[in-house]
């Protein structure tokens, strides 16, 4: 059962990473939590609860991880020609202020 469960896990990050097959993987999985048939059905206390509960938190988990690596590769259309003029500007409009240490 571990094995099973070990490959699932494998193969659903493998998947959701692949940007062709992300949004079919997120929507396949809104789909199964919101279906009342599933490995174990909801009606069944707590068991019910257990599959569709690691499912999120797989989810939440692997979005999450996308979202950090998205956000670190920075994004591009922030870095065009019109703001690294306009900070070129800036930069030879400053003035520098000496101060003195007081002793």
């Amino acid at each position: 059962m571990n094995s099973i469960v070990q490959a699932f896990y494998h193969w659903y990050r493998d998947k959701i990473k692949h940007p062709k097959y992300r949004w079919l993987i997120i929507i396949g999985t809104v789909f199964y939590l919101l279906c009342p048939i599933d490995i174990a059905p909801d009606f069944i206390p707590i068991l019910g609860w257990i599959d569709d509960g690691l499912l999120v938190s797989l989810l939440v988990t692997e979005l999450s991880s996308l979202f950090l690596e998205y956000s670190r590769r920075g994004h591009p259309q922030n870095n065009s020609i019109d703001d690294n003029v306009s900070t070129e500007e800036n930069f030879s409009q400053t003035t520098t202020i000496d101060v003195d240490p007081i002793s």
